[in-house]
């Protein structure tokens, strides 16, 4: 249906805010993320982007679960005018993905501006209808954010301003994006209309009621979050108000009150949005699961074009090397393999595209990535097995990786295989700051890494053998040993010290510290006795076996 004027059609009557209130609460839907049914283990489908969402918010510059909140008013809004439950299913997905597109753009907008983040975030604080807001808001605040003259800032929005491939970037990748997430028509236009303005001077050069409805509610929506979020509740009534009949569907200004923002502070924004989809809920199976995973690492990858296909890649590798070596489940590789730097998003693409050596500060926000993609896929029930897996994935064994520097003892197999895939694609693709090497030096790279004890031996084996490398995948052997570490036993369970151990195999004290500790784990004991009648048990102190 079409908002005319505010006024609802006859077949869907406008409701008051507390009868949407007391409809949404009565509702049985399903809130979980994911159910067994005779089909096996399904997942819902606003559950997993619901928590993948909070990825877009750390693109756009937004507080964590802007996004949520953004789709919990516009379903209030929506309902309040009448809408059709698939109307108001529509509202709900496409003002939960209003920034699906936000990397389209990255790379060009760092460029432009020096940091692509701040840019996105700083553009919808502004009204940019008006030329006064622009120079009062937009530059200053730019400018100071990335510590350049007021005067260039001016000169390059100026510039952005008159140049349609950004905004139309924005909107055929949100489009095909919804697309690859199997969502409905409907949503897909409604996202490809998102940087358009009710006066028509958006993009795509459409106007008033050509915009869809959708659209024009999460407009509204995302208007009047981001100010209340931003300044308070004065501040988003103001601002909605003053920019209805610009950016802003006048009619559906006048549905708007402050009450449409009740609570949406302090209650679970998640839970919120799963309670306010209508019945029945969409429910997908593991390939599709896949299917969204690889979406957005698409999208994560578009942050800057040496990244492209990164993401599939390393799903492709860790996948197909966790099936050689026998260890975790292949599908939940391949999407802890899509999903890995899903983290990338809340780092400047400025700091990804450089060419040089990053300084102090730039890697340290380099390093927060993985920090970045726990947090975000811990927010998904159904992803929070695979959120340390994928986040793990620059960890090593001897401590000296991130975020958390872990080591062995905390790193299992799958972890190891995961980080052993991003090692490999990182070497044979192209950076900014060095060309792509050819394969066997990557190979040699990583039994270099093995040999300095940060890379597992088993899990660069299986890399290797999957990426088509001669000498792949070992014999097995008990508990999944390394030649290495039953080299580590033998010494350990000769009565051998840590100090004597790294004297005898040339490596560093701590070195050592972390081999023994992965020696005691994999063989499932925690005393030299324990581990010397294992290794007799199992035959492994005889070297010519």
């Amino acid at each position: 249906m079409q908002v005319l004027s505010g006024h609802a059609s006859r077949d869907h009557p406008r409701h008051t805010l507390m009868e949407v209130w007391i409809q949404s609460a009565n509702r049985c839907s399903l809130r979980g993320a994911s159910y067994r049914c005779h089909r096996g283990l399904v997942f819902r489908l606003l559950g997993i982007l619901g928590g993948l969402s909070v990825a877009m918010d750390l693109g756009s510059g937004a507080p964590l679960e802007e996004s949520l909140r953004r789709c919990v008013v516009a379903a209030r809004l929506a309902r309040l005018v009448g809408c059709s439950d698939e109307e108001v299913r529509a509202v709900i997905y496409t003002s939960l993905l209003q920034h699906l597109g936000c990397t389209a753009s990255s790379h060009e907008l760092a460029r432009t501006f020096g940091d692509d983040i701040a840019a996105i975030r700083l553009a919808f604080l502004t009204d940019l209808t008006q030329p006064k807001d622009v120079i009062r808001t937009f530059v200053p605040r730019l400018a100071e954010a990335t510590g350049q003259a007021k005067a260039r800032v001016l000169v390059s929005a100026v510039i952005a301003g008159m140049d349609s491939a950004g905004p139309s970037a924005t909107c055929e990748v949100a489009r095909d994006a919804a697309r690859r997430l199997g969502l409905q028509n409907s949503v897909q236009d409604s996202l490809f209309h998102m940087p358009t303005m009710w006066n028509g001077k958006g993009y795509p050069a459409v106007s008033g009621d050509a915009i869809p409805l959708s659209t024009r509610l999460m407009h509204v929506a995302s208007t009047a979050v981001l100010f209340h979020l931003h300044a308070g509740l004065d501040a988003a009534v103001f601002e909605v108000s003053r920019r209805a009949g610009t950016y802003l569907d006048p009619a559906l200004v006048a549905v708007f009150s402050p009450e449409v923002l009740g609570g949406i502070e302090d209650l679970d924004a998640y839970d919120a949005v799963l309670d306010a989809e209508p019945d029945p809920v969409r429910m997908i199976d593991r390939p599709e699961l896949e299917a969204v995973a690889r979406t957005f690492g698409d999208l994560v990858d578009l942050k800057t074009p040496r990244l492209l296909g990164h993401s599939s890649a390393v799903a492709d590798l860790a996948s197909d090397a966790a099936q050689l070596l026998g260890v975790g489940d292949p599908q939940d590789m391949r999407v802890a393999g899509h999903l890995h730097d899903v983290g990338r998003v809340g780092v400047s693409s400025r700091i990804w595209a450089k060419p040089g050596q990053l300084s102090a500060s730039e890697r340290d926000q380099a390093r927060l990535h993985p920090y970045y993609t726990e947090r975000i896929l811990t927010r998904v029930p159904a992803l929070a097995g695979i959120a340390v897996l994928a986040s793990q994935h620059h960890e090593r064994l001897d401590g000296s990786g991130y975020h958390r520097g872990v080591n062995s003892s905390q790193l299992t197999l799958p972890s190891r295989v995961l980080a052993a895939s991003d090692c490999y694609r990182s070497q044979v693709e192209e950076r900014p700051y060095r060309p792509a090497a050819p394969a066997g030096e990557a190979a040699r790279r990583l039994r270099a890494e093995v040999m300095a004890g940060r890379l597992d031996e088993d899990a660069v084996a299986g890399v290797l053998d999957a990426a088509g490398h001669v000498g792949g995948v070992r014999r097995s052997r008990p508990a999944g040993l390394t030649e290495r570490q039953i080299e580590v036993l033998r010494l350990m369970a000769q009565g051998m010290s840590n100090r004597e151990l790294a004297d005898r195999l040339v490596i560093s004290r701590r070195t050592a510290e972390h081999h023994v500790q992965d020696v005691y784990l994999r063989i499932g004991v925690s005393t030299r006795a324990a581990a010397a009648l294992f290794a007799m048990e199992h035959g492994l102190l005889d070297k010519s076996g």
